[in-house]
């Protein structure tokens, strides 16, 4: 038996997942209660650009037994593209990082309402206050001007509000709002965490694209690579595999899970790490020291 297959015999590991916090539907203590319904031991909490969720997902972890491992996932731009990286196992307390995610904040609610003034000047009604309401009184989110869109009978359901207003290339699709990869990069490092680069093939990228990406995201201090996660074919795990063992990075797993329901996305259903690979949790503080 291979190390990482020993590793994954022993834990089950998801660290990639979102609450009520930013656009999952559980809150997060629904979340990790689900996670250890389904076997999982070891997890984080990922929500988008906020670590809101995380006092609550830390005392339901405790109840339920999991290690829970401080994580976000933050937005940034690479070449005027949106790029999400994961960052796992930080200080929640740095002051850096605080203001990292203060930033971060800052940029979402400009973000809202730009994205509310576009639908506006479409012809839709005002829908950041609903939006707002959808998303909890947080900072809403593509999801929740979707949601919003229903329940004020812009459109008959989430599918058509995404088709026509809300999906790549639409009038509310606003991606080139987030700060450069590497200043994010940088504030997951300095805060003592690793960062990760999120389903690297839901970009879309060629193969060359994809190695510079990965090439800047190094440079910037970045050591993670979502090797596997929900929905990826095998061809696809192959090549992530190898390109994280060509370029030296750590391997992390997760579902990416949003709400319950999708059989394709489901907490901790996915393979043991191919061959050949570090974990990223064998560098994490929070599980060796």
């Amino acid at each position: 038996m291979q190390a990482n297959e020993a590793i994954n015999v022993r834990m089950c590991a998801d660290f990639h997942a979102h609450s009520t916090a930013s656009d999952g539907t559980l809150t997060p203590r629904e979340l990790v209660a689900r996670a250890a319904e389904v076997g999982v031991t070891h997890f984080a909490l990922t929500d988008h650009d906020t670590i809101a969720g995380l006092e609550e997902a830390a005392a339901a972890a405790e109840e339920h037994g999991i290690r829970l491992i401080n994580g976000i996932e933050l937005s940034c731009v690479w070449r005027t593209q949106t790029i999400h990286i994961v960052g796992l196992d930080f200080d929640a307390a740095s002051a850096d990082f605080q203001a990292l995610l203060s930033r971060q904040e800052a940029m979402r609610w400009d973000r809202a309402r730009l994205i509310a003034s576009r639908l506006q000047k479409a012809g839709l009604p005002d829908l950041l206050a609903t939006a707002e309401e959808e998303a909890g009184g947080g900072v809403p989110g593509r999801p929740h001007f979707a949601s919003a869109m229903v329940r004020e009978g812009c459109v008959d359901n989430l599918r058509l509000a995404f088709s026509r207003y809300l999906g790549a290339g639409k009038v509310g699709d606003v991606t080139r709002y987030w700060p450069e990869l590497s200043a994010i990069v940088e504030g997951i490092v300095n805060a003592g965490g690793q960062a990760v680069l999120a389903h690297p093939k839901k970009y879309r990228m060629t193969a060359t694209k994809l190695r510079a990406l990965l090439a800047d995201f190094q440079a910037a201090g970045g050591v993670g690579l979502e090797v596997l996660t929900s929905g990826q074919s095998s061809g696809d795990t192959g090549f992530l595999a190898e390109l994280c063992r060509r370029n030296g990075c750590l391997a992390s797993v997760g579902s990416d899970f949003h709400f319950p329901g999708a059989a394709w996305c489901e907490l901790g259903r996915l393979p043991a790490l191919p061959e050949g690979l570090q974990p990223i949790w064998e560098r994490f503080r929070a599980l060796n020291h």
